[in-house]
């Protein structure tokens, strides 16, 4: 199901269909709402209590002294339980419910096509599945409970007042339609208010997040007034959107209590001539007034439902929108547990969507098990696309890429990257242990993970932290060094040990001398692997079986270290400019 669909539904079919994402567990709706039923038919029994009291009480002393306080007693404590049972289940409802969409929408982000992530800021990813799913859920429920228990407290009301004064009631309920047209218009003015606002809250978030991940750019180019800028634009945005989402909200009550105040003076003059007559008597005139004033709680209460409503149902599609709308990858049925590592390109090509020109043109090339092939180029080359397409991460627009004769589509997307070890340039770290970090995905084996840290020359560095393999990195690993992050991501795909090690700029962030410690470590973990290297360092790219040399998404040459130098040509200005 689209967003325009979902749009183009009425209210009442939104809701419904966002509802049942909440319908469970039966049971605890059940006891919910016979809590509220019963706490709603209990309403009248309080100006029904006045009507004997006034009229018998006081005066023929009909009443036992005792069964006026013992009813009282009886009375509250029967509406206090039942509220206690609505209040309880509803917060079993909710969070139950809440429990089960905030794992969908997780998962979903986990198998989503990698678009998703082009589209969307992490910043609104992490407010629709932490906060708007809550507040969506809170809201929705809560105002639906409310609309439900007023909805039957009014009922009963009107059913007692139709009991006490048929000609008095008809006078009340002259004001219903009059606050429905209203609470319609204002409604749909919220909804639209709200679906801006949150539009204003996610642009708000991201600058926020540009503001703390680029904190160093930002102030070393004296760019903070203009961030500021950026920030107080959408800050003034969201609060007049609220300011304008709040009148709208607001303008219901005072509507309901102008015409309510008219419809209490109306049926005051009627009781007086009434009472004038004999047909109303004082407790009956008492139960009446009192019944009738106990109608402008519930009938505010849903007067300013409407507003919570929307903004509830607003969160919660958009977080539904998240689990229904947002395709996930899509792989094959082949699966190995250890592939051999023969690659085949076979004219392949990738254009990504709105871009001008194709980042990929007509690749061909195979890549025996075991050996090792460098990809070199300038930047905008194509380099990181043609690595990208083996662990699927972007799918070639043309032609094909096939692993072990088998191509990539109809691989299991599981099996297809457990085939592959990646040390990006960017290396993300997790706000976990060293030895969680390392062993990211495999199962835990310590002696392993101190292998690969040796292997990267990162076993000193790790015992020398607090709590050695268990101490806590923090946020992408702040307690180490730049060097030391793409350390331990070597030391991760060394213990992942795939047949497959894809290197981006792995050595990119490491000084001479670990570099050269580093590079044995890689060249001993290559051994009886398949490795694509992507790097500018002529000490990782020499020792290459083959080099492909890449320019504007095609290959211009290819070939090892020494035949290229003879060939001359674009490698060799590479090389010059890269050392230059």
């Amino acid at each position: 199901m689209t967003e325009s669909v979902i749009r183009e539904k009425s209210v009442r079919q939104r809701l419904w269909h966002v509802m049942t994402y909440f319908s469970r567990p039966r049971a605890v709706w059940v006891a919910m709402g016979l809590a509220v039923i019963t706490g709603s038919a209990l309403e009248p029994t309080i100006p029904a209590l006045l009507k004997p009291l006034l009229d018998k009480g006081f005066q023929s002393k009909e009443l036992p002294t005792w069964m006026i306080p013992v009813a009282v007693i009886l009375l509250f404590t029967l509406r206090s339980s039942a509220s206690f049972v609505a209040d309880v289940s509803l917060a079993k409802i909710a969070q139950t419910s809440l429990h089960s969409l905030r794992k969908k929408m997780y998962d979903c982000i986990n198998v989503a096509e990698l678009d998703l992530y082009r589209r969307q800021p992490a910043t609104a990813l992490a407010n629709t599945v932490v906060f708007e799913a809550t507040n969506g859920a809170v809201l929705l429920l809560q105002s639906i409970t409310t609309m439900v228990k007023d909805s039957l407290s009014l009922a009963a009301l009107v059913f007692y007042l139709l009991y006490l004064n048929w000609k008095l009631t008809l006078i009340v309920l002259l004001i219903f339609p009059i606050v429905a047209v209203a609470m319609r218009a204002l409604a749909k003015r919220v909804y639209g208010l709200t679906k801006a606002s949150q539009a204003a809250i996610d642009q708000l978030a991201y600058v926020v997040e540009e503001s703390v991940l680029a904190h160093k750019e930002i102030r070393i180019q004296n760019a903070e007034r203009q961030q500021e800028e950026r920030f107080a634009n959408f800050n003034a945005l969201l609060r007049r959107l609220a300011m304008k989402s709040a009148v709208a909200g607001s303008a219901v009550a005072p509507i309901t209590n102008l015409f309510g105040s008219i419809a209490l003076s109306a049926v005051i003059t009627v009781a007086i001539v009434e009472s004038q007559s004999s047909s109303l008597s004082a407790g009956g005139f008492v139960a009446f007034i009192t019944a009738m004033l106990m109608l402008i709680a519930p009938i505010k209460h849903l007067s300013e439902v409407s507003s919570t409503i929307t903004r509830g149902l607003v969160a919660a599609e958009r977080a539904i929108a998240l689990v229904e709308t947002v395709p996930a990858e899509k792989g094959g049925s082949y699966t190995s547990e250890r592939c051999r590592g023969l690659i085949e390109f076979k004219g392949v090509g990738v254009q990504y969507p709105d871009a001008p020109a194709a980042a990929l043109t007509d690749i061909n090339f195979t890549v025996e098990p075991g050996k090792f092939i460098a990809l070199v180029g300038l930047s905008g080359s194509g380099k990181t696309t043609l690595a990208n397409l083996l662990p699927r991460f972007v799918d070639c627009t043309s032609g094909q890429v096939s692993l072990d004769g088998v191509e990539l589509r109809e691989w299991n997307l599981r099996s297809l990257r457990q085939q592959f070890a990646l040390v990006g340039q960017q290396v993300v770290m997790f706000n976990d242990t060293v030895l969680n970090n390392v062993a990211m995905g495999q199962s835990i084996d310590r002696n392993r993970a101190m292998k690969a840290l040796e292997a990267a020359n990162m076993a000193e560095r790790v015992a020398a932290l607090p709590q050695g393999l268990d101490t806590v990195l923090g946020h992408n690993a702040s307690l180490l060094s730049g060097g030391e992050r793409q350390r331990l991501a070597i030391a991760r795909a060394i213990y992942k040990d795939a047949p497959i090690l894809i290197l981006d700029e792995a050595t990119s962030a490491l000084d001479t001398d670990t570099d050269s410690l580093v590079q044995a470590s890689l060249r001993t973990a290559m051994v009886g692997r398949t490795t694509i290297a992507i790097a500018h360092r002529l000490t990782t790219i020499r020792d290459a079986d083959t080099i492909i040399v890449l320019q504007n998404g095609r290959i211009l040459q290819s070939g090892s270290h020494q035949s290229l130098l003879a060939q001359g040509g674009a490698y060799e200005d590479f090389i010059r400019l890269s050392h230059a």
